[in-house]
């Protein structure tokens, strides 16, 4: 029976859980993970200039932060050059896109989106009652024209695309995407979701006037920056539809400390640039180690590495479940064709030295409960090409 205390839509929608947490499956399994390389967190770290800021701000904790993160957000301006009032601080790009579509989406309301993209942001559209339009990937990745059609033969209010984009890793040079902006129908908003772009090889992020009332972005200290913990994000995006989150927002919702740790990351580019290193060294020792498993890398942009386990989403869910037995937290993709694959997240060389122990017993696993008659994966000659940040 319905709980009468919640409205129609919401007692429609199932209890779901986009992402179920690395913490949920130690619960389950009774035993923490021994490496942690599947929620795309920066194993890296922040900048310790940020570590000290938020320890700074913890003796102030008694205090409310600024609403409107006053400091931060002029910083944030000034980094990409742009007036003030065309950033939104927010709890991460999650919150914002929550936000976003509480200010667009109705019940009924259209609404693009790639099959297999972050899910997330569908969680957030059937929370308004949006109507989710996917479009299949494209030589696996997300494909921009075919997003832009199928907004215009829907009427679609908002577009979700990501660059790069997570789960495939893959990406689009900023000039291409600029060239697409005329294909953007009247009255969609497309949201640019940039959450790796300090990862992503310099001419992936486009030349865009802030004051394009067609696009808004998004970004994150998560990554790059190794603050995922803080829940810390920011939108770019015209002044009218930045104004218009102050109607719903939460103000108070990004903490003193979270405030003051991206302000300190922002600053420090010079750690930015050692984590872009490490990153790209760990993009090819995964690429090498999945290779001597039989398993493709594909090109990744990403502070991740999606391989191709070469069979079916059987196979892939077989390897997965093994790595993640034997004590290593990965993911894998959610749509097919992408669910043939795994991901995995750049870690330390620690880790990837568990990786490497790891892996090939799992995938060995894997193909020995192959059922007869079924494609399983084939030794692949040599590791792919993937291209550093």
């Amino acid at each position: 029976m319905p709980d009468p205390r919640l409205t129609p839509l919401v007692a429609s929608l199932p209890a779901t859980v986009p992402f179920v947490g690395p913490e949920a499956l130690e619960r389950t399994r009774g035993v923490a993970f021994r490496a942690r390389l599947g929620a795309n967190e920066s194993t890296f770290g922040p900048s310790p200039a940020a570590v000290e800021a938020m320890a700074r701000a913890a003796r102030d904790a008694w205090m409310y932060a600024d609403p409107e993160a006053h400091e931060l957000r002029h910083a944030i301006a000034a980094h990409h050059g742009v007036d003030p009032a065309h950033v939104m601080v927010g709890e991460g790009i999650d919150g914002l896109l929550g936000l976003l579509v509480r200010l667009t989406v109705d019940p009924g309301t259209a609404v693009v989106t790639s099959d297999g993209a972050y899910p997330t942001f569908n969680y957030h559209v059937a929370g308004f009652g949006g109507v989710l339009h996917r479009v299949p990937y494209r030589d696996d990745a997300e494909d921009l024209p075919a997003l832009l059609a199928r907004a215009r033969d829907t009427g679609a209010r908002l577009v979700y695309f990501a660059n790069p984009d997570n789960p495939m890793g893959s990406w689009h040079a900023g000039s291409t995407i600029a060239a697409a902006l005329d294909a953007i129908p009247d009255g969609t908003t497309l949201i640019l979701d940039e959450a790796y772009i300090d990862l992503a090889p310099p001419g992936t992020a486009p030349r865009i006037d802030p004051a394009d009332p067609r696009v808004i972005r998004m970004r994150t200290f998560s990554k790059g920056h190794g603050l995922a913990g803080a829940r810390v994000g920011y939108a770019l995006g015209p002044r009218p539809l930045i104004a218009a989150f102050d109607r719903v927002r939460n103000h108070f919702g990004v903490s003193r400390m979270g405030q003051a740790g991206a302000l300190a990351a922002l600053a420090d580019t010079g750690w930015l640039t050692q984590v872009q290193a490490q990153v790209a060294a760990a993009r090819t020792q995964i690429a090498t180690i999945g290779a001597a498993c039989g398993l493709t890398a594909l090109p990744s942009a990403t502070n991740f590495v999606t391989l191709d386990c070469g069979g079916d989403a059987a196979l892939a869910r077989r390897v997965l479940d093994g790595t993640i037995a034997r004590g290593v937290f990965i993911r894998m993709p959610f749509a097919a064709p992408g669910n043939r694959c795994i991901r995995i997240s750049c870690g330390r060389p620690a880790d990837l030295d568990l990786l490497a122990e790891v892996l090939p017993q799992a995938v060995a696993a894997a193909r020995a409960a192959t059922p007869t008659g079924t494609p399983a994966a084939t030794p692949a000659a040599t590791p792919a090409p993937v291209t550093p940040a």
